[in-house]
């Protein structure tokens, strides 16, 4: 029988306390799991370092496997693929997926004997999220008889339509032929062997064939960290101009071009200011839109903030605008939400499931052309009735400290757990969830 806190081995290959992104959501997942699990840490040699300074033993809470010698020959593909400018994330993936086959090889190397003689009750693979990414280890743990979950997977949102532009700007050449990857290796494989799916959003839930739907279970993807969001937040009242802020990579499907197009009538009469936080290839055009528009004076280029400080800068803002038109997560919706910020985001996608009616705007995805006009009715409506604001930031916060927590992640993860040992019905909590 199963001890009352599930033994797990915690496959993270992307997990690094320093980093952001995904990275950093496996460091969270992992860190949030062991305050209700015990749970053995895989991982990347490359984390190596930056999880010994957090104070967690290698050899008992984590192990750090290389495999590297794989990698390296196709970073360099990767390099001529994509370029330098942080595009072309599809191809990236695809290029991944060769060298963790290698990795899960490794890892097997390392701990099949252990997961055969039953020295862990389930076996997770938390990273990478992609669902195009197969593993070798359902089909091994199911032999083995141990439970084999992988998840929350998150990806495959289609390219909307009249985004043409943006998409070969982004590099996106294997996003026309994404549907390739269900011939990989091992990805039907994947899906019979796992014991449950946990998907991250309705897109990627879409995803699963009918088959498989029955052990398939919606956790959302991201989460906030409570020591870095939550203890400060926007405050005191509403004057104008409103300030709006964005915070991402300048990439062209993030839709800072649109939110900037949108702002600009109500940055001249002074009712709004704008801010960007980061920074990316679209800098420079992002600078020109300002001069032709004639807002220079109400639109500032922060450039890139550290993590770790990024609350305190964000908290000065009354809303939150995001017009991302392919983000799958949104783990920035959450941290906005978490200072009380009014979010204004697409009904698409991570950020739309994050967003309620209750606590933030969740635009329908049109034409460019159609968003601009519609996130400015928004930010024209704000500026009529400030008042509004600061109740529905309340609800927002009250809504991400509910559900969008590591904690809150790593109890919903545990039900799972839960489920698989025979210790209770599989989990629903909803999709998505509701207030």
């Amino acid at each position: 029988m199963p001890a009352s806190r599930p033994r797990v081995l915690l496959i993270a290959e992307l997990c690094n306390p320093d980093w952001v992104s995904v990275p950093l959501e496996g460091w969270s997942l992992y860190r949030a799991l062991t305050e209700v699990a015990d749970v053995h840490l895989v991982t990347h040699v490359r984390n190596r370092e930056n999880i010994l300074k957090q104070g967690v033993q290698e050899g008992s809470g984590f192990t750090a496997l290389d495999s590297s010698p794989v990698e390296k020959p196709l970073d360099k593909v990767g390099q001529v693929l994509r370029g330098s400018a942080g595009v072309g994330w599809t191809t990236a993936t695809a290029l991944s997926a060769l060298p963790y086959y290698y990795f899960e090889e490794v890892l097997w190397q390392r701990f099949g004997a252990r997961i055969q003689a039953r020295e862990f009750d389930l076996v997770h693979r938390y990273t990478p999220i992609s669902p195009t990414t197969p593993s070798t280890l359902a089909a091994r743990c199911k032999k083995a008889g141990v439970p084999f979950l992988m998840g929350p997977l998150n990806g495959g949102l289609p390219w909307p339509k009249g985004f043409g532009g943006a998409r070969r700007r982004e590099k996106e050449w294997l996003s026309y032929v994404r549907e390739a990857y269900k011939l990989m290796p091992f990805y039907k494989s994947t899906r019979e062997n796992a014991s449950a799916i946990l998907t991250g959003s309705r897109a990627t839930r879409g995803q699963i064939a009918a088959q498989w739907q029955a052990k398939t279970v919606y956790v959302p993807e991201n989460a906030i960290d409570t020591r870095r969001f939550g203890s400060a937040k926007s405050e005191g009242p509403v004057e104008l101009p409103l300030r709006v802020a964005f915070v991402g990579r300048f990439v062209p499907y993030k839709g800072m071009a649109m939110l900037m197009e949108a702002a600009a009538p109500l940055i001249r009469e002074g009712k709004v200011v704008l801010e960007y936080i980061g920074d990316g290839q679209e800098m420079p055009n992002l600078k020109a839109q300002a001069a032709r528009e004639g807002i220079e004076s109400g639109v500032t280029f922060a450039g890139w903030v550290k993590h770790q400080e990024l609350q305190g800068r964000l908290a000065k803002n009354h809303v939150f605008g995001f017009p991302s038109v392919r983000e799958f997560g949104g783990a920035v919706v959450c941290e906005a939400m978490a200072l009380g910020l009014v979010p204004i985001v697409m009904d698409y996608g991570g950020p739309g499931e994050i967003v309620s009616p209750a606590t933030g705007f969740a635009i329908p995805m049109g034409t460019p052309e159609e968003i601009v006009v519609r996130v400015r009715e928004v930010l024209a409506k704000l500026a009529a009735d400030p008042s509004v604001i600061r109740p529905m930031g309340e609800r927002a916060r009250a809504r991400v400290f509910k559900y969008f927590t590591w904690k809150a992640k790593a109890e919903q993860v545990l039900e799972v757990y839960r489920w698989l040992l025979g210790e209770r019905g599989q989990p629903d909590w909803g999709m998505p969830l509701a207030d």
